[in-house]
């Protein structure tokens, strides 16, 4: 008798010491999904030749890990953006008054961010995390302005210059603010790669022998409803 009793005990205590840890332990993680869009601001950092920010449009879809008895969230996504990006040139030998010639780039960018909530809130979060992007060559807004002359090289038409890296990683930074089902991201993105890495190879090149350097520059703000 006194036995049995003894392993009631024992299972008593256990079940209630697993079931209490179970409690404190036990927290619920949400899973969310945004679409959104907004404008950027784009910009090549480079010491080659001088360059005007340009504006575009970008859309994105993301799935967010909300995570509450944790300093931050997750997310991962995909961004699409136009933009755009000038610089002078001469239309010779027609006129010797430099003109803006904008270029388009287009960007697919898949990101990973930690969301860093400050005040234990997510209606305010931090930003922050690696980007993997893929982006077009540079493609001219206006063809009629292929055979103008840039600038900063005296012989390079503007049809010329287009090659850029295809695959480049950056990183982001930022901030996100809403309430309810609706919120507002300000993104910072710098490339870390050498994106004007493939004019080092092209034709015009081979006689002026330049080093290209140049790191992506992009600004986004974007509104995205949530789910």
């Amino acid at each position: 008798m006194k036995k049995l009793q003894y392993t009631l005990l024992v299972a008593l205590t256990i079940g209630f010491v697993t079931k209490n840890f179970a409690q404190h332990s036990r927290y619920v993680i949400k899973n969310g999904f945004s679409i959104g869009g907004g404008i950027t601001q784009f910009d090549i950092i480079t010491d080659n030749f001088e360059t005007k920010k340009g504006e575009g449009w970008i859309g994105n879809m993301t799935a967010t890990v909300e995570i509450p008895h944790k300093w931050y969230n997750l997310s991962y996504g995909m961004q699409l953006s136009e933009n755009t990006i000038s610089t002078t040139g001469f239309d010779v030998p027609l006129s010797s008054i430099a003109q803006d010639i904008e270029y388009k780039i287009f960007t697919a960018q898949l990101q990973f961010l930690w969301h860093a909530k400050p005040f234990k809130t997510s209606h305010f979060t931090i930003d922050f995390g690696p980007m993997l992007q893929y982006n077009s060559d540079l493609e001219l807004s206006d063809d009629e302005q292929e055979n103008f002359i840039l600038a900063d090289f005296d012989t390079v038409q503007a049809n010329a210059v287009k090659d850029l890296n295809n695959f480049n990683v950056n990183g982001s930074i930022g901030a996100t603010l809403g309430i309810g089902f609706f919120k507002v991201r300000a993104q910072y993105i710098y490339g870390f790669t050498n994106i004007l890495g493939a004019l080092n190879d092209s034709e015009f090149n081979q006689v002026l022998g330049r080093d290209f350097k140049g790191n992506q520059s992009m600004f986004t703000f974007t509104g995205m409803i949530t789910f």
